[in-house]
């Protein structure tokens, strides 16, 4: 499938920051690398919203492969994040970051966030990668933590990426639409569900940004130069979400 193109990164005229933002849940590094770096090449994002990074032996060392293999730098996140993992562009000026661990559940997996706050064309705005809990109640108190973490930022624009493990009729996926713009939902680009990669059936990787934020576009790409379904397939167990978004310039 071949679609039109999205737009590049820029800054407009008026000051606004043009911005590519990819969400992509890559299952530990632990399937094809080179396809994995190739499909994030291809997307060309300022900002990549990673979960399950890899958590556990020479865990940096791997990142910091991804990081240089897709022309990114490491932001924050990875192992202290409990997963969720923050790259960026060299365009992206780091103002501060912040892994948080949330509440363990005993017999569950620990989950975490991955936060930073960036400054792309003098504008600050917040990222905050997330993992959700399998488990239905778990993944709705880690919901309303999400939320509060954005609240907190103390930031005027902020996005949220990562792998709900809910579908948009679940509660929390409800839940943090209702409070941000699911960006699929307010422009829908590309493809919609992102697992699996082979039968994709469920949309359970979403973008969302708050209010103020135009969405330009939003979905499962398809048709990168230099990247073919079977890198998709290859790269990890979901598929990548892209998204471009036009961030307001900073008020006089």
């Amino acid at each position: 499938m071949v679609l039109t193109p999205l737009p590049d990164s820029r800054t407009e005229p008026d000051g606004s920051a043009v911005i590519r933002v990819l969400s992509y849940n890559v299952r530990s590094m632990r399937d094809d690398r080179e396809a994995l770096a190739r499909v994030i090449r291809a997307c060309a994002p300022d900002l990549v919203f990673i979960q399950e990074a890899p958590r556990f032996f020479r865990w940096r060392k791997r990142a910091a492969w991804l990081a240089a293999r897709t022309d990114l730098v490491l932001l924050g996140g990875g192992a202290t994040a409990a997963g969720p993992l923050l790259l960026c562009s060299l365009r992206a000026t780091v103002e501060r970051t912040q892994d948080v661990l949330l509440p363990l559940t005993p017999g569950l997996h620990r989950r975490g966030f991955a936060t930073s706050v960036v400054r792309i064309a003098g504008i600050r705005i917040g990222l905050l990668s997330f993992h959700l809990s399998l488990q239905r109640d778990e993944r709705l108190a880690q919901t309303e933590l999400l939320l509060e973490r954005l609240d907190a930022m103390g930031v005027e624009h902020a996005v949220a990426a990562g792998d709900l493990n809910d579908v948009p009729t679940g509660a929390a996926f409800r839940r943090l639409a209702g409070r941000l713009q699911d960006c699929w939902v307010v422009r829908p680009w590309g493809g919609e569900n992102t697992y699996t990669p082979d039968h994709p059936r469920r949309r359970i990787d979403a973008v969302f940004a708050t209010d103020g934020i135009e969405v330009l576009g939003c979905g499962v790409p398809a048709g990168l130069p230099g990247v073919t379904d079977a890198d998709l397939r290859a790269a990890t167990d979901h598929l990548p979400v892209l998204a471009v978004l036009r961030v307001p310039a900073v008020r006089p």
